[in-house]
């Protein structure tokens, strides 16, 4: 069965066109003119901003032009993230999508569900015209992957209405009405090249297999971290023998943990033996330490040419203790939502910009703004003492939980209708487009929910089948009931 032919069919086909149309975050231009074409061949009210955010407009059923003006959010980008060994163009290729049982995946890329099954949900309801609803409002924005950017600058009237339910979920029967702040903390580290020294041997050492994840969302369940691990074995190493280091690299995106990384470094010829010993024993520890937690981790060490030029050693020393040293993970859980993450840094990649300079990035995020500010600072004041040139992103607002919003009432009680379970009330660690929407239109009334999928951020992501009939109910359902408010 493919993609398309899954049930409810409007949702679904929505979804699988979505899948073909490139866009990782940065590079909306393909998927937006895909969603000014499909308002065109609708006759459906579509305008867009300076940024390039879209909004499509229905009118309500006869006889609810007084209801509130619902508005659904989504997001158009994806997080582009595949695995080492296949050849995607993110800028060009459709996502590979298949069924496997009663998930759908996709074929060693992320699937692009998150946002894009929010996207085909706001089309569908545009699309059916058995709906009972109020005026509805569908917003489409940019780069909320990378910064947030489409919130962040969201035109002036773009959006009308009172209510905004945000379809950015991963986990159903929990409807979220609250989010953490965040802000990226970057670190530049300069370095001289030298000529890689004749008489060492030199190994390219790799970690793999990692189960990555979001950074928001599965901060707490304690995964590796490979920029980590590659860190501590070349610091380990840098113990006992004189090593120099030749590159580093590792991670990908900001909101990823990361799942990849490796380096080339070279030791003496006279402890070849000794290394191999050494990391035989350093990888048997690391699969001891995250048993149950990464099953597919590898650790992979390989002899390789002598490259032409290495890092002067006192720089490459320098940074392999920063990555390693650098705080990594939960930071504190919340004092009011039990199982909260209240704070948390993510250390999410390392590159190598040019022949001077190595760029580490790392985010923070919190639900107590001034915690976010000390995270970043803390941060920051670590890759101080290391001697990098340290600098912030703007950051954004989290988002205040309401537990006196009509929306999440109608919303928990409309779940509650269709399958007879009370919803979970929650706030979540990761970080939504909600905060930003708040802080331009304090009167926005808001909600967050949505379908089971897991592995987001990694190409693990997956999207439970049976999760999505629920996801399209409820919306109906919830839009049905602001129509009879």
């Amino acid at each position: 069965m493919e993609v398309k032919d899954l049930k409810p069919e409007l949702i679904w086909k929505c979804f699988d066109e979505i899948t073909k149309v490139p866009r990782p975050s940065c590079h909306e231009e393909q998927i937006r003119d895909f969603l000014l074409k499909f308002a065109k061949e609708n006759n459906i009210p579509v305008k867009t901003d300076k940024v390039g955010n879209v909004v499509m407009s229905k009118a309500a059923t006869p006889g609810h032009e007084n209801a509130p003006t619902v508005i659904l959010q989504a997001h158009m980008d994806m997080v582009a993230e595949k695995n080492g060994d296949v050849a995607h163009d993110f800028l060009k290729d459709p996502i590979e999508t298949y069924v496997d049982g009663d998930w759908v995946k996709a074929r060693g890329t992320t699937l692009g569900a998150d946002n894009g099954i929010g996207m085909a949900a706001a089309m569908a309801v545009m699309l059916d015209k058995n709906l009972v609803h109020g005026p509805v409002e569908a917003l489409f924005t940019i780069n909320e992957e990378i910064g947030l950017e489409g919130a962040q600058n969201l035109g002036k009237d773009m959006i009308t209405g009172k209510m905004l339910i945000n379809l950015d979920s991963e986990d159903d029967g929990e409807i979220f009405v609250g989010c953490a702040g965040g802000i990226d903390t970057t670190a530049d580290f300069t370095y001289k090249r030298s000529y890689s020294p004749e008489n060492f041997k030199y190994f390219r050492i790799s970690c793999t297999g990692l189960l990555g994840g979001h950074s928001g969302g599965d901060i707490h369940l304690g995964r590796a971290n490979a920029n980590k691990i590659i860190a501590r074995v070349i610091w380990e190493c840098s113990q006992k023998w004189d090593i120099t280091v030749c590159s580093i690299e590792g991670g990908n995106l900001r909101n990823a943990i990361p799942r990849e990384a490796n380096a080339i470094f070279g030791i003496h010829a006279d402890h070849e033996q000794e290394l191999a010993r050494h990391i035989k024993k350093y990888h048997q520890e690391v699969l001891n330490e995250y048993e149950g937690v990464e099953p597919q981790l590898e650790l992979a060490i390989e002899e390789c040419e002598r490259p032409e030029f290495c890092m002067d050693s006192e720089s490459s020393i320098t940074l392999v203790r920063a990555i390693y040293s650098a705080p990594h993970g939960v930071y504190s859980m919340s004092r009011d939502i039990e199982g909260l993450v209240e704070t948390s840094t993510n250390l999410a990649s390392v590159k190598m910009v040019d022949d001077q300079t190595i760029r580490v990035t790392t985010s923070q995020r919190s639900s107590v703004e001034s915690r976010k500010y000390d995270m970043a600072g803390q941060v920051e004041a670590h890759f101080q003492l290391a001697g990098a040139k340290v600098y912030h992103s703007d950051g954004y607002p989290g988002w205040a939980p309401n537990m006196k919003s009509p929306i999440m009432k109608m919303s928990a009680e409309a779940y509650e209708e269709l399958f007879g379970v009370r919803p979970a009330i929650k706030a979540i660690h990761a970080g939504l487009e909600c905060g930003l929407f708040l802080a331009k239109y304090p009167h926005l009334d808001m909600v967050s929910f949505g379908p089971t999928m897991t592995g987001v951020h990694s190409p693990d992501e997956k999207l439970l089948i049976p999760t999505v009939d629920k996801f399209w109910k409820h919306l109906c359902r919830v839009l049905e009931k602001v129509a009879m408010s």
